[in-house]
């Protein structure tokens, strides 16, 4: 499935459907927690968040994705990543975007 930041779709006449979004918190494991925390003492990046950020990226864009392909949508347009700390080593991250069909296919 194609997925956009932009609100169009080059050369592409499409329908809008409905807003679809995919939403996950995710955490950390206490020994990592630590060794983060270790971490800010000395700078630099904080390799294990970055990884849990990355991954509850990809969840919650394929929940995107399931959410448009429920509807029938070819594409999801207009995409944008939220997050949020929900409590101390938890975030929140959504994808959410405009789930489209094309009406020249």
């Amino acid at each position: 499935m194609k997925l956009l930041s932009i609100e169009y779709i080059p050369g592409v006449e499409f329908e809008a459907l409905e807003m679809v979004k995919g939403t996950v918190v995710q955490s950390k494991n206490f020994g990592k927690d630590f060794m983060a925390g270790m971490k800010t003492l000395v700078g630099g990046e904080i390799v294990g968040y970055t990884q849990m950020l990355n991954e509850a990226r990809q969840i919650a864009v394929k929940r995107m994705v399931d959410e448009a392909k429920a509807l029938g949508a070819d594409a999801v347009v207009g995409v944008k990543y939220g997050s949020s700390q929900i409590m101390q080593g938890a975030a929140e991250v959504v994808a959410y975007g405009t789930a489209v069909r094309y009406l020249n296919k």
